[in-house]
């Protein structure tokens, strides 16, 4: 048996074409482009504004099933998809997030796809990339130290020191950080108080760049994020503190668009990478937007199951970007759908039907909650080299059951070649199927009501309950004026419900709402539930323990 290579090696032995070629493709011109160095680039807001009457493109979503340690391959499916509507003579792009060093360096490895469906140069990508989460750091630690400063400085704004919202941040998982104490060391050092620190991928202004249209409403968005409370009560915004213009200037680069490549050569957009566990998990609307005008076909991701990513990206990317996707593509995997099913993860390799058959009320109810917004939906099989000729052949059954088109994809192992049934079908349904995309509930109905519809609608739960925390928080957003937004729910990805252990489709539960804030520059409110941490730990055996760089600059172990 042949030698499996690792994605990395894959992604070493390709043969890349020059970053201006690739924008060729894609119908840009040379001087549209600021390249960093021969394979990546910015697009620079001259090629948007030039763009900017062009008819859209179709818009399709590839998310999942609810992910286990088996894996499901998103992103891997959306690279895949991509190159494979290529195959078959379509003009397609594919807009994606942008890893964040945490889960790179954590459990997860790199995220930039796998096998022959990767995006390039995945070394880059998956790790300074073109600095924009770096930008995005920056961005939100000057304003903690302004915040502080002005503290230090007389406090004419009159903060409530026990009532400042705003946390540090930083792009990597660090349990250490979550609870800090700041400002010890005497009077030079300023005022001692509590803080906490969030990981860069779930803070609000990765939220904010990603879903603002340019860099005038980013600076816009940025001025209104409520950073703390004074003395009585009322709000104070980094507008107050005078900050935003610094913070547009850390960001001004930030905010374009990055252009890559697939493995098969194909155009990439990857741009912003926002957690959707904890923040709305949806690449920019600048990327998503400007995909739509280069080409005829757009595939984009977001993250996590579609309880999560999806549910966001349709009620609250495509709700204030005023987007409407074409149709949506849900992810499975039949060693996943075994685990649903109660298979231990170091049995997956047996064939297990019965466990198969049990599992299957995840993706249902998966596909059920995707119709509910009005858009057709594909069911894509990605394929593992263990999965056996029953299995397959009783998922797709399940799957036609049920009326769901459904497609087995092989885009690991033979990148577009992978993909072209499960292209050729999306043409076919996009073909014959209208869209009749709504969100599920109206942004303007009570915190509670907003929350309450998606427990019922979306995880199948019952109601949600709020701790008095939670309410007392509710109440003051209400008397502020900034509760009629979408909601934001950050939830365990493991489950349709808080509790992780809870696989499949668990009915009879309530989930507990246990902290509300509001993300006023990104246009959301936030809603924690159980035990959900902004700042993610480092497992036992991290990733970054198995990765190197030799004395020639090749990497290895990042995934």
């Amino acid at each position: 048996m042949a030698e499996i290579k690792t994605d990395i090696e894959i992604a070493s032995e390709s043969k890349l074409e020059p970053i201006v070629d690739i924008a060729k493709k894609c119908g840009l011109k040379e001087d549209e482009i600021e390249q960093y160095g021969k394979y990546k680039a910015k697009i620079s807001f001259d090629a948007i504004h030039r763009l900017e009457d062009k008819k859209d493109g179709k818009l399709i979503l590839v998310t999942a099933i609810t992910p286990t340690p088996a894996g499901e391959g998103k992103s891997t499916v959306s690279i895949g998809l991509t190159q494979g509507l290529n195959k078959i003579g379509k003009n397609s792009l594919v807009a994606l997030r942008e890893p964040s060093l945490g889960p790179v360096f954590g459990i997860k490895g790199g995220a930039a796809g796998g096998g022959y469906s990767q995006v390039v140069p995945m070394e880059d990508i998956n790790l300074h990339f073109t600095g924009d989460l770096h930008a995005m750091t920056s961005a939100n630690n000057l304003l903690s130290a302004l915040i502080d400063n002005h503290i230090h400085q007389g406090n004419e704004l009159r903060i409530d020191e026990r009532q400042i919202l705003w946390k540090r941040v930083l792009d990597m998982n660090d349990r250490a950080l979550r609870n800090v104490v700041v400002g010890l060391g005497g009077k030079v050092c300023g005022f001692p108080r509590e803080d906490q620190f969030m990981i860069t991928v779930a803070s609000e202004i990765m939220a904010t760049l990603c879903l603002a249209e340019d860099l005038e409403d980013l600076k816009l968005r940025l001025s209104r994020m409520l950073v703390a409370y004074d003395l009585d009560g009322n709000q104070v915004t980094a507008g107050d503190l005078n900050a935003q213009g610094a913070m547009a200037m850390l960001l001004k680069d930030a905010i374009k668009p990055n252009l890559v490549q697939t493995l098969e050569n194909t155009p990439a957009l990857i741009h912003g990478g926002p957690f959707a566990n904890i923040a709305h998990g949806c690449n920019s609307i600048i990327a998503t937007k400007l995909g739509l005008k280069m080409s005829d076909y757009l595939v984009t991701e977001a993250g996590f199951g579609a309880d999560l990513g999806a549910e966001k990206f349709f009620n609250i990317k495509c709700r204030l970007a005023n987007l409407n996707p074409n149709a949506v593509v849900v992810v499975a995997t039949i060693k996943a759908l075994k685990m649903h099913g109660g298979v231990n993860k170091n049995n997956l390799k047996e064939e297990n039907v019965e466990a198969l058959k049990a599992g299957f009320s995840n993706l249902e109810r998966h596909i059920n909650n995707m119709r509910k917004f009005g858009v057709p939906v594909i069911v894509a099989v990605n394929k593992f080299v263990q999965d056996s000729d029953e299995e397959i052949k009783t998922l797709i059954n399940m799957c036609e059951e049920i009326g769901a088109e459904v497609s087995l994809c092989q885009c690991w192992a033979h990148g577009g070649d992978g993909t072209i049934d499960l292209a050729n079908k999306v043409v076919e349904v996009l073909d014959k199927e209208k869209s009749n995309f709504k969100p599920i509930y109206d942004e303007k109905l009570s915190i509670e009501e907003k929350v309450n519809t998606i427990v019922r609608e979306i995880y199948g739960g019952r109601k949600a309950v709020f701790t008095s925390s939670a309410m007392k928080k509710i109440k003051k957003l209400e008397e502020l004026g900034l509760d009629k937004m979408p909601v934001c729910m950050a939830k365990t990805q493991f489950s349709f419900s808080d509790d992780p252990t809870k696989l499949s489709a668990p009915k009879d539960f309530d989930i507990t709402v246990q902290e509300v804030r509001v993300s006023a520059g990104a246009g959301f409110i936030v809603c924690e539930t159980s035990n959900i941490m902004v700042m993610p730990g480092l497992p036992k055996v991290p990733a970054a323990l198995n990765m190197d760089v030799d004395k020639f600059g090749k990497m290895s172990g990042l995934f």
